[in-house]
């Protein structure tokens, strides 16, 4: 009788929840996820904790999706085959992880008809025994409140809140969808803002209803565990025990199947949404740079073949166990509520006007309270039944974050070591006459792929010059920038970044000029890299038929796993594109 406030607690935290990323989405109109929110409000360091904890969320999000969802099938079919339920999960993780890399939609539309079918029976479900049980309720409450009193005399006041506390903390996976909606906002349908702020308003109502409905439900109707059996299941049987025969199966079947297409769904943020963590994160050189970019296939298929391969590890590994599932799941969850909680409290707390914002700090300051109450809590209790499980591999995660950081750092000041050039450019360009080149599109042209004027453009270029001599007579340098998949750039920076690269571009030009020879520059924004240099290399070699492409290539001192694997990927990407168009594309390469 005690979940009757395990239920209200839910509904009570969904509405508190959604209603905060309702404001981070306000704040973050093109994506404010966990990780984004953390970075930017709190720092970068705890924002990439949060970015260890949203991945492995989403890994947790599609192996206890499925796992639940083969828990509802094999709820109706006997005991002795569910043996066979690790299989299904682990063949139904391989299915999706194949359906995704075919592209997302089409691993969700033919499942728009089930999503239907799932509404109108669980709604149907939960207003027959509401309804059909109307004269059960001062029954009900009277037990609610004689179980309360008990329970509490019992085990004193502290001891009934932690049993409520330890049932409420395994239904954290309801709250799945409300960070996966505040994440996947990019992908949303214009107005943006709106279509997040309504689907979290849907989303919040729906599921409290469900939660409670479903509680109340189990109350009316004396649900208990049963093995092999989901409670719903249970449930679901015992509305329909006086229903003829030829009614109660087909109806409970497809209820059951209908409830585990929906689970399956429920994997798809983390499909969906883990590869955008990623981005994010690899952006900002927590995780390896190849996987910024993406809207390139081959990275996406990379980042879906990550959480794929992750979650069927862990489900293997676990069991396919709900039970277990859930507790390393609910940890990691509240870590990303809790961070973003207290990023949106000291956004409010530190912004001029507190007083007009009163409400919205409010609002956070009770997520916040809520949240980190609830991360202790269930830390604490879930700790020796497998809740070390998940800290340690989050701290592993964080660590190889860290690593990786560091890596790029230091790469960062060996490749400061090649800017000596610019200035020596500059200086060679000072003291240079300027010349006047003849334009001819007949003669041999290198097409230079350029990253700002830097050390590393102008150690490709000085390796033409010394390399070919004076082959080639004409000189384009293409610089694409990179509209990226997390950090979002507005009009305004858009604009901003453009001018960027043509000045950066133009300094090649005017110093290539000096020199007597004929340059001019393209550029191009867009969100892939290689897509954008193809395209580009279209135009280029019908102005150039003599064009050859150049990219210079970073080479180590020496090669270690985290070189082979942070390292060498764009160039070698674009090659094999221009390749298959039959452009010839040469990679020089760079010692630092």
């Amino acid at each position: 009788m005690l979940a009757v406030f395990v239920a209200l607690g839910t509904v009570f935290t969904i509405f508190v929840i959604s209603t905060s990323y309702s404001q981070i989405i306000e704040l973050f109109p093109t994506g404010g996820g966990g990780y984004l929110v953390a970075s930017k409000l709190l720092s970068p360091t705890w924002g990439m904790i949060s970015g260890c904890a949203l991945l492995i969320d989403y890994v947790l999000t599609i192996t206890i999706s499925i796992a639940s969802g083969a828990d509802a099938v094999f709820s109706f079919l006997p005991v002795q085959w569910y043996d066979f339920k690790l299989g299904l999960a682990i063949a139904a993780v391989l299915a999706l992880t194949v359906l995704n890399m075919r592209g997302a939609k089409e691993s969700v539309l033919p499942l728009v008809p089930v999503f239907l079918i799932f509404i109108i029976t669980h709604v149907f479900f939960i207003g027959y025994a509401l309804v059909s049980h109307l004269s059960d309720f001062p029954a009900v409450t009277q037990a609610v409140v004689i179980e309360a009193r008990r329970t509490s005399a019992e085990l004193g006041l502290f001891g009934m809140i932690v049993v409520v506390l330890r049932a409420y903390s395994m239904g954290a996976g309801t709250f799945t969808g409300i960070e996966a909606v505040s994440n996947g906002l990019p992908v949303l349908r214009e107005p943006r803002v709106q279509t997040a702020r309504r689907t979290m308003r849907y989303m919040a109502i729906s599921l409290s209803f469900m939660v409670l409905g479903l509680m109340l439900a189990y109350l009316l109707y004396r649900v208990e565990h049963q093995p092999g059996r989901t409670l719903n299941a249970v449930l679901f049987v015992r509305a329909t025990a006086g229903w003829p025969t030829d009614w109660q199966y087909p109806v409970v079947l497809i209820t059951l199947l209908s409830e585990a297409a929906i689970l399956f769904v429920a994997a798809q943020s983390g499909f969906l949404d883990g590869p955008r963590v990623l981005a994010n994160m690899a952006l900002d050189r927590w995780m390896p740079t190849r996987f910024a970019i993406l809207s390139d296939r081959l990275v996406t298929q990379n980042g879906i073949l990550l959480m794929g391969g992750a979650a069927a590890i862990t489900m293997l590994c676990t069991n396919a166990s709900v039970t277990f599932l859930v507790v390393l799941y609910s940890i990691n969850v509240f870590i990303t509520f809790t961070l973003s909680q207290l990023a949106m409290v000291i956004h409010w707390w530190n912004t001029h006007q507190l007083s007009a914002h009163f409400k919205k700090l409010l609002v956070n300051v009770t997520g916040l309270v809520l949240t980190t109450f609830i991360l202790v809590s269930v830390t604490v209790l879930k700790f020796r039944q497998g809740g070390w499980v998940t800290l340690i591999i989050t701290g592993m995660l964080v660590a190889v974050a860290v690593c990786i950081k560091r890596h790029y750092e230091q790469t960062g000041r060996l490749m400061r070591r090649l800017d000596g050039l610019v200035a020596a450019a500059d200086s060679a360009e000072e003291g240079a006459e300027e010349a006047a080149p003849t334009f001819d599109p007949s003669a041999k042209t290198a097409v230079l792929l350029v990253n700002g004027f830097n050390g590393l453009g102008l150690h490709s270029l000085f390796a033409i010059f010394r390399l070919f001599g004076k082959l080639y007579q004409n000189f384009v340098f293409v610089q694409i920038g990179i509209v990226d998949a997390g950090n979002f750039k507005g009009y305004e920076e858009i604009e901003g970044l453009e001018k960027h690269i043509k000045d950066e571009l133009a300094k090649y030009v005017e110093f290539v000029t000096k020199q007597g020879y004929y340059a001019e520059s393209v550029s191009s924004m867009g969100t892939d890299v290689a897509d954008q240099i193809t395209q580009v290399a279209t135009g280029v070699c019908k102005r150039f038929p003599q064009a050859v492409f150049f990219a210079g290539q970073l080479v180590f001192p020496r090669e270690t796993f985290f070189t082979r694997r942070l390292h060498n990927y764009i160039a070698f990407s674009v090659q094999r594109r221009l390749y298959q168009e039959g452009v010839p594309f040469v990679i020089l390469p760079i010692r630092v």
